[in-house]
């Protein structure tokens, strides 16, 4: 419930700061004397910024599901559920989390944590990942996974992600604005300038909201591998895991999930869009605690 208040305290933030920036600036007065509602079209961006974050985040364990048709275990399937689901539940005690559901995929070697809520998460495992780590470096995934619902993670990147697409719809109008009224002089409804101008710039800005929400996505990777070894008493484990997936390529997940799996982020510039570090990285963080 306190991360759903700071969702929608967040909103409200958001839009009071871009009306306090547009109020000292003279921005709003300048674009209302032109026809531009200023304060509608930020509730406007504001409502599609971050409810399309919030409906994406609410759905996204029945999407986890549907997209890599993982099916829910409770243990009695046999020796191996029997062994994760105890984990799961052994891990999820010690972060003072909630149970989470478990599930077993068929795919590459993977793994990803779901849920809009800590207490009520989903944590699933591919069949090729149980099948390429030993049992210590699946618990230390594991603990990777619960790491990011114990750290809220999801909800959090939700936050990060409306208050970008907030700025991307917002800035791409009031950008479309200016051409087509004051650039192109059209005094009549919106033309084809604006449309053109709206479109061109949400890609554009779209572009740097992406290299935004991907920093945050690298920096919760490195405090859920902290938290990996810090439930198993130990950074080891985890460096074994990862050591391991780098010699390993990856099961591919659905894009909406990409974020929550398990990868091996590229160096060079396409590390700016990344949501995982390199291993290398990874590895160098855990040895240095």
């Amino acid at each position: 419930m306190k991360r759903i208040v700071l969702l929608i305290a967040t909103n409200f933030a958001v839009m009071a700061l871009l009306s306090v920036v547009a109020s000292v600036l003279g921005i709003d007065k300048m674009l209302a004397q032109n026809g531009f509602n200023f304060f509608g079209t930020l509730v406007f961006a504001a409502m599609f910024g971050f409810g399309g974050a919030f409906i994406s985040l609410l759905i996204s364990k029945w999407m986890a599901k549907m997209s890599t048709g993982a099916q829910v275990i409770d243990g009695t399937e046999g020796t191996t559920q029997y062994w994760l689901v105890d984990t799961v539940k052994r891990l999820s005690e010690k972060a003072g989390i909630g149970m989470p559901e478990v599930a077993m995929y068929e795919g590459e070697p993977n793994a990803f944590a779901t849920g809009a809520f800590r207490d009520s998460a989903l944590v699933a495992v591919s069949t090729g990942l149980l099948q390429s780590m030993s049992r210590e470096e699946v618990e230390a995934v594991l603990g990777h996974e619960i790491g990011h619902v114990a750290n809220g993670d999801m909800v959090t990147l939700t936050l990060i992600q409306g208050v970008v697409n907030t700025f991307v719809i917002f800035l791409s109008r009031a950008i479309g604005f200016v051409v087509d009224k004051l650039i192109l002089k059209n005094d009549r409804a919106q033309g084809i300038g604006f449309f053109v101008t709206v479109m061109v710039s949400q890609l554009v800005l779209g572009v740097f909201a992406s290299m935004i929400v991907a920093w945050f996505s690298r920096r919760r990777e490195f405090r859920a591998d902290a938290a990996s070894a810090s439930l198993l008493g130990s950074p080891q484990p985890m460096v074994n895991a990862l050591a391991r997936l780098g010699g390993l390529q990856p099961g591919e997940l659905p894009k909406a999930m990409a974020a929550s799996g398990i990868s091996a982020g590229p160096g060079g510039f396409g590390a700016l869009f990344s949501t995982h570090p390199p291993i290398e990285e990874r590895i160098a963080a855990l040895q240095a605690r």
